[in-house]
């Protein structure tokens, strides 16, 4: 397993993690052995946004005995009192789900509380206005919460949650179909949505990322709004490439579920390069630099991905983007011009030109 380090609160955190969303719909033996699998392949970060109300007692049995070695993401307005998945801002419905989970969980504590799947300004007013945030803020100065985060599609109401300054970490949804404006969550343009990111990775928010397969759409030629299937690999590696992104968080229903993700971590290069994207990507799309890395290896020795990240984190205010940039082994006055980054960028950055506007900006 590979990790990152939490910006903000210094966690350890696997880059895949579980979403328990469909786990539920399945028998507890299998549940309990594909939660523990992960456990014991280093899979450390949890999502309960679960589509049902079995998964909590499923983890408890599977995980309550190793619970301080994990990360819990817990939302405060998911509710599972007709034993399915709901969506509340009633504050004493909230309290109440609130408890049932920790309980069924065998916890005391919430490492991650979740402002919960805000998607219109009328969610963020009524859950100020009910009282669920004061909640949630009062769970937190009792430190039965140790962090406060975001779950939201929204990429607008994101950054009006963020400019709050009481998130640290954000659950958001990525991958190429949302990222490149297909599907039901395919909300922001492509600018908007890696301004985001962006932002995030500049101001320490650590982000878990929901739905990388676009509910299984991708991974089928017939629903992919591709026209061709990505695999479950390609799908996270192009999530883990974004900036802010800490975790991966696919949705497992059992044991192979679980299997397949974690094949990533013995993947090949080949097996990650997702660089087809860019055969079919939006108008709006060409010629931004993702980071993806495919135009490797550069003749001179830049990383071509990382020079690119932390010009546009630096653009943005990243009062430690120019540091890191420094600490780079080559700079963009090392690019010889050989052109081969430009041959080979899927997404069609001029990569030669980006240089020269990178080395004038950082005077390196």
């Amino acid at each position: 397993m590979e990790y990152r380090i939490h910006p903000k609160t210094g966690d350890k955190i696997s880059v895949i993690g579980i979403g328990t969303g469909p786990i539920f719909d399945t028998t507890e033996k299998e549940a309990v052995q594909a939660l523990v699998y992960a456990y014991e392949h280093g899979a450390n970060y949890l999502d309960f946004a679960t589509a049902g109300a079995r998964t909590f007692p499923y983890a408890g049995a599977a995980l309550g005995a190793v619970r301080k070695e994990l990360f819990y993401q817990i939302h405060f307005g998911a509710n599972y009192e007709t034993g399915e998945y709901g969506w509340t801002t009633d504050l004493d419905t909230v309290k109440r789900q609130v408890d049932w989970q920790l309980k069924e969980l065998k916890t005391d504590y919430i490492d991650f509380g979740m402002i919960h799947c805000l998607d219109e300004e009328r969610d963020w007013a009524a859950y100020q206005k009910n009282g669920v945030l004061d909640y949630l803020l009062d769970m937190k100065k009792n430190g039965t919460v140790r962090h406060i985060g975001l779950s939201t599609h929204t990429p607008g109401l994101a950054q009006k949650i963020l400019d709050t300054g009481l998130v640290e970490q954000m659950m958001f949804s990525i991958n190429p179909s949302y990222d490149y404006q297909h599907g039901e969550f395919a909300i922001g343009s492509v600018r908007e949505r890696i301004e985001l990111y962006r932002r995030c990775e500049a101001e320490s928010i650590g982000i878990s990322v929901m739905k990388p397969f676009s509910a299984g759409q991708l991974l089928n030629a017939k629903t992919s709004p591709f026209g061709k299937a990505l695999t479950k690999i390609q799908c996270i590696q192009y999530a883990l490439d974004k900036p802010g992104v800490l975790t991966v968080l696919p949705g497992i229903r059992n044991l192979q579920d679980m299997k397949d993700a974690l094949a990533w971590i013995d993947a090949s290069p080949e097996e990650r390069d997702y660089s087809i994207l860019g055969t079919f990507t939006p108008g709006d799309a060409t010629g931004t630099c993702v980071y993806c890395n495919h135009c490797a290896p550069c003749p001179a020795g830049l990383n071509i991905g990382l020079v690119n990240k932390y010009y546009d984190l630096a653009k943005i205010g990243d009062p430690m983007a120019e540091d890191h940039y420094g600490k780079l082994e080559k700079h963009a006055t090392d690019c010889i011009g050989c052109g081969h980054c430009d041959n080979r960028c899927p997404f069609h950055v001029q990569q030669m030109a980006r240089m020269k506007e990178i080395a004038a900006f950082f005077g390196k």
